[in-house]
């Protein structure tokens, strides 16, 4: 099983990025994935799910409002759109798959991790 993650940068607040994360080696359709973030000195953190066919999502309150999850299930890819970019969102970003239909966010009870991809927003 493998996450690639990509799409990472640095910008300007109030600017935008969008995050892909390709997946292979899985039935992508089983799986809920998750985006999470850490920063500098930070316990790894939820920031968005999504279900196995889309229809259900989860945000945290610091990024809701301005990040979208979707997903792609035949191109086995779960996206994230970031607008309104604040230097807070600044982190490196993972995306995880959990096999199953429950949408959860504890970063322990997902089975697959990507390698990350940094995000730098600066004021």
């Amino acid at each position: 099983v493998q996450l690639q993650a990509s799409g990472g940068g640095s910008v300007q607040a109030g600017g935008s990025l969008r995050l892909s994360c390709a997946a292979s080696g899985l039935t992508f359709s089983s799986y809920v994935m998750g985006w999470f973030r850490q920063a500098p000195g930070k316990e790894r953190e939820v920031v968005a799910v999504i279900s196995w066919n889309g229809g259900t999502t989860f945000y945290a309150d610091s990024v809701k409002g301005r990040f979208t999850i979707s997903r792609d299930n035949a191109k086995n890819t779960v996206y994230l759109q970031m607008d309104s970019l604040k230097p807070e969102d600044t982190a490196v970003y993972y995306c995880a798959g959990r096999l199953g239909r429950l949408v959860v966010t504890a970063a322990a009870q997902y089975n697959y991790w990507g390698q990350g991809t940094q995000v730098t927003v600066s004021s």
